[in-house]
């Protein structure tokens, strides 16, 4: 594609009329338009993970059915799906946008002038955006000063409304923002302060009870989205009921992108196939969220990500995972305070996959309930559906696994008041990269945390566990891309120390690492074996369609005995 025909890459635009009008590339998703407007419930409810193109989705929404978006209607859907298949409902509502991203959640007074002031700016820019079909334009917006009770400043949207013969269409973004910002205090405060925020006689009770009144008459469709089902048990009778597309084989691909956008937004903005150094399905692709969906997804944002990086600097990325896609820690900390629960992230993070069904919802009092657990980790992106086998959840990618790993050491050392010293990690690293020698390295981990870990954690101490705790140190460094069982035609070594960009004219080699593990006081013989099946298998790897023929990769057998030692032979 001649450059100056290229379309821009959307990475960090949600706004539809800017990514429409700006030259942008826009995957089509309009055709799920026409299977929401058939749905019989006026009251739909969706949840996807964080950073998966919901605003982006629900900016299209917005001005597909504004009655205000008519004179647009061509220059932004003409040539999409919708624009040539359109609902009766086109551009015949007045559309109301809540988000409460932005709600205060450290104390009482905070959080009830920051709800409020969310709800007086939506409306507001309700009466903004339909000021040119509002002759009172400055009177309405002079009358919402005055207000200052929730149902008045709500009801003044469903006024204007009536005032010009039009229903409302209500979108309501980030529905569970400030839900996810208790469960993230971990402690029985935010516990206490969501009940009495969502639960109890509230200001966002209150809120919800209006829209309920409003759907009575003014109001046609509300549309709920966020990350997980957490609040919908907690809402007002009248959203209870709600729909909940997010289980639905139907909306699977609603949002996230298939193989084949993939390979069309690459055409479209140009991305060059030659520089892309990494299997991206392994490393982004996966997520299902019903066990009968047709396709995998990417997520949007990963991948967005990626090709950002090759679009700007035209080689190889340094950067493979967007760090903005890591939950926070802490979000985890209430949830793994139960023994039950870190023994099941322990097996997520050390199989990748395990035995369990999603459960569509549920609410904050059950989230130490270990299913629910788990469902909370598939919404939250960090699981999906395996395709593979029903009543099974997985990792979607390698980009979510080494969030695990992240998540498995932190948990580790935490708990067993293990400290580690960046600094001598990082000169281990160079002695690595630059001398090729991986002595300092594993000196550094067998002494200073493997050998730390407690007892209690050796009845599950194996290859597998070793190497999820040299993963996640490894990949603390830009030296290297760090793989986790990179597939060959010959099978899946355990890890692939494969040069960065930024290490790529500078490291010498790059490293295949086979692992095994015995117990302390297997005998010599035992240990001889089990290096002989470490050389089988790196024979293996090393005569591959992928590897046959490179001089630049060095083959490492490494057997650990007990949590103490290690051997280590190079196969030549």
């Amino acid at each position: 594609m001649e450059s100056n025909n290229r379309k821009r890459l959307p990475y960090g635009n949600s706004n539809f009329e800017s990514v429409r009008t700006e030259g942008y590339a826009y995957v089509d998703k309009t055709r799920f338009i026409e299977l929401l407007e058939q749905e019989d419930n006026s009251k739909l409810f969706l949840v996807r993970p964080r950073k998966f193109g919901k605003s982006l989705f629900f900016s299209m929404l917005s001005h597909y059915y504004d009655v205000c978006g008519a004179d647009r209607f061509e220059t932004l859907f003409g040539d999409l799906y919708i624009g040539k298949h359109p609902t009766p409902k086109r551009n015949e509502l007045m559309v109301l946008k809540f988000n409460f991203s932005g709600i205060d959640t450290t104390n009482q007074e905070g959080f009830t002038l920051t709800f409020t002031a969310g709800i007086r700016a939506s409306v507001r820019n309700f009466i903004i955006d339909h000021r040119d079909i509002l002759p009172d334009f400055a009177e309405l917006n002079n009358k919402l000063d005055t207000l200052t009770a929730i149902a008045d400043i709500s009801e003044l949207a469903y006024y204007i409304a009536k005032l010009k013969r039009r229903k409302i269409f209500v979108i309501i973004d980030e529905y569970d923002h400030f839900a996810n910002d208790f469960i993230a205090l971990g402690t029985p405060e935010g516990i206490e302060f969501y009940k009495q925020n969502i639960r109890a006689n509230s200001i966002v009770r209150d809120f919800y009870e209006t829209l309920k009144e409003g759907s009575e008459t003014v109001i046609d469709r509300i549309m709920l989205t966020g990350i997980t089902p957490i609040m919908l048990d907690d809402l007002t009778s009248g959203f209870n009921v709600a729909t909940n597309l997010s289980l639905d084989p139907r909306y699977n691909e609603i949002l996230g992108f298939t193989q084949p956008e993939v390979e069309w937004l690459m055409n479209e903005t140009g991305v060059d196939p030659a520089l892309i150094p990494v299997d991206m399905k392994h490393l982004y692709d996966g997520y299902r969220f019903n066990f009968s969906g047709k396709h995998s997804v990417y997520n949007p944002s990963m991948m967005l990500f990626f090709f950002s990086q090759l679009l700007r600097t035209d080689y190889r990325p340094e950067y493979l995972i967007d760090d903005n896609l890591k939950m926070d820690y802490g979000r985890l900390r209430l949830l793994l305070s139960t023994e039950q629960n870190r023994e099941q992230l322990s097996e997520i993070a050390l199989n990748g996959v395990i035995s369990a069904d999603v459960i569509p919802r549920f609410s904050l009092d059950e989230l130490h309930n270990n299913r629910n657990f788990v469902s909370l980790l598939f919404y939250f992106g960090l699981l999906t559906a395996d395709d593979s086998m029903l009543s099974c959840l997985k990792i979607p990618n390698l980009s979510i696994r080494s969030v695990y790993w992240e998540y498995f050491e932190r948990m580790t050392t935490e708990r067993d008041h293990i400290t580690l010293s960046n600094t001598k990690q990082a000169a281990a690293m160079l002695e690595l990269a630059y001398k090729s020698d991986p002595k300092p390295f594993l000196d550094y981990m067998t002494e200073h945390l493997i050998s730390k870990i407690s007892n209690r954690d050796l009845q599950h101490f194996d290859e597998k566990y070793i190497k999820v705790m040299l993963i996640s140190r490894l990949m603390q460094s830009s030296l290297y891309n760090v793989i986790s069982e990179p597939e060959f035609s010959t099978g899946y070594a355990d890890i692939w120390l494969e040069r960065s960009a930024k290490g790529r004219d500078i490291i010498p080699c790059e490293w295949i690492w086979e692992l095994k593990y015995t117990k302390t006081g297997d005998s010599e013989q035992i240990i001889t074996g089990k290096f002989a099946e470490a050389f089988v298998q790196l024979e293996k790897y090393r005569s591959s369609h992928r590897l046959s023929g490179r001089r630049d990769v060095r083959y490492l057998a490494i057997v650990f005995i007990g949590k103490d030692r290690y051997e280590m032979k190079e196969y030549v």
